[in-house]
């Protein structure tokens, strides 16, 4: 196939008008805000960017099908089928000028796509790999395995009502896939997303946490699947009788049948630590993973300043460093912290990105002494740990009135709860002061007994 034949097909195809609806599609959709601002936004770091432009293909998949069909009823609108026929030229190489034609469209908007992305998160981040590259890759084949199949489908059902018929049927197995994932704790009935061998063959994945990634046999498994779909694709293209269309379905079939082997049966071998990611760079006591490295700067002073007030209050039960956590907890599990070692999250706490000095050194003081003990991924609110939290960052800190980032959540009668405690904690001995928080913060770090009680001079 010559340049010369594939810009005719460029010209007289669907394929140029189909790469700028997509590009369009996504660039609109993306810079409307949606993911922006958090840790795993597609400007905030390399696999956050080829995640959420993967996680697009709910949408621009079906559309590239859709449009894929529509391409493939040209001929049959044109009434030139018995024309091309009987030309000598083969069938084979009129498929494979309209096929590139549309896959090099699609695959190109979707590099685009990334690459506008990309100048964003050189701007904002120092931490840059390649470990992102085989995550686009992955969606730009997808692309263009979906429109070829949807060419496929056009020829061989050749009807007005089959573009938009095959578009919406994409569109729904993408969202039963997405169903799929939905799992209940049957210990804590806790509805959680956790990934299977199903929701691996969609082209769609998402960014479930800033340090983790695909797997290379999820990225393996899913290209066999895309190469069978691409060919199945092709054969129906060049096929005519009902036979052949029948024998064109086994690329996809044993596509999608090697992949399921190929995927790992344990959810947390599908997404997996990036380890390049999640290594630590260190000033003394306080660590940050490199993925977060710029920020190292601002937390050494405040971080060390935190684990000092720590000492004074808890003795030799106080924590001996700051540490990023960089562990792939799964949804629903109940967190287990270390009595030495204080964990903190950026995404369960925007304050340690934003803050600076006292304010900064009060949000890891309040994060290590009452640490959250909910489920993993469970948007709720501890009154209990908040209030406590108040009430030990306040007495750490000599401030006049409690102090946290959170108190703002509590409602009047809650608050007043804690102006009461806060009162009566203030009028005891120091040494009293400093055995019930001591006795809090070790029933806090093992997720026992309620820390606003202890303070209050309850059971600890």
């Amino acid at each position: 196939m010559s340049l010369r034949v594939l810009s005719i097909e460029l010209k007289r195809s669907v394929a140029p008008w189909a790469g700028a609806m997509s590009l369009a599609t996504a660039l609109t959709f993306l810079l409307s805000g949606s993911g922006q601002g958090t840790l795993t936004g597609w400007t905030a770091q390399w696999t956050s960017l080829a995640l959420q432009t993967r996680f697009l293909l709910n949408f621009l998949w079906p559309l590239a099908m859709g449009l894929g069909a529509l391409q493939g009823l040209r001929d049959h609108r044109s009434k030139v089928s018995e024309l091309l026929t009987s030309t000598p030229r083969p069938a084979s190489h009129r498929a494979a000028a309209l096929s590139s034609a549309m896959a090099i469209t699609l695959a190109s908007a979707f590099a685009v796509l990334v690459l506008v992305g990309g100048v964003q998160v050189v701007a904002r981040t120092e931490y840059t790999h390649l470990g992102w590259l085989p995550i686009s890759l992955v969606g730009a084949l997808a692309l263009a395995a979906g429109a070829v199949l949807g060419m496929g489908v056009g020829r061989t059902l050749p009807f007005v009502l089959t573009p938009p018929a095959l578009a919406v049927s994409a569109l729904a197995c993408m969202q039963l896939v997405y169903i799929s994932l939905t799992k209940v704790d049957a210990s804590t009935g806790f509805t959680m997303q956790e990934p299977n061998r199903l929701s691996l063959l969609s082209p769609a994945q998402e960014a479930r946490d800033v340090l983790l990634t695909l797997s290379t046999s999820v990225h393996v498994g899913q290209m066999i699947w895309l190469l069978g779909m691409t060919a199945t694709g092709f054969a129906l293209l060049v096929t005519k009788r009902l036979r052949n269309r029948l024998i064109a379905l086994t690329p996809i079939l044993v596509g999608a049948a090697i992949a399921l082997c190929v995927f790992p049966s344990d959810p947390h071998r599908m997404y997996v630590v990036d380890k390049a990611a999640a290594h630590l760079v260190c000033d003394g006591p306080i660590c940050v993973t490199r993925t977060h490295q710029a920020r190292l700067d601002a937390l050494a002073g405040p971080g060390k300043d935190a684990l000092r007030r720590m000492r004074g209050a808890l003795g030799d039960y106080a924590p001996v460093s700051v540490r990023e956590d960089t562990d792939a907890w799964p949804d629903g599990s109940t967190p287990r912290w270390s009595r030495r070692i204080t964990l903190f999250d950026f995404a369960s706490d925007d304050t340690l990105l934003t803050a600076e000095g006292e304010e900064l050194s009060k949000a890891l003081v309040g994060d290590s002494l009452v640490p959250n003990c909910s489920p993993r991924a469970w948007a709720s609110v501890n009154v209990s740990d908040i209030s406590a939290q108040s009430i030990a960052v306040g007495w750490l800190f000599n401030d006049p009135e409690p102090s946290s980032s959170d108190i703002a959540y509590l409602s009047k009668d809650q608050l007043g709860k804690v102006r009461r405690v806060w009162s009566e904690f203030k009028d005891l001995p120091s040494a009293e002061q400093r055995t019930r928080v001591r006795a809090m913060y070790l029933g806090a770090v093992a997720c026992k007994g309620d820390p606003l009680a202890v303070l209050d001079g309850g059971p600890a």
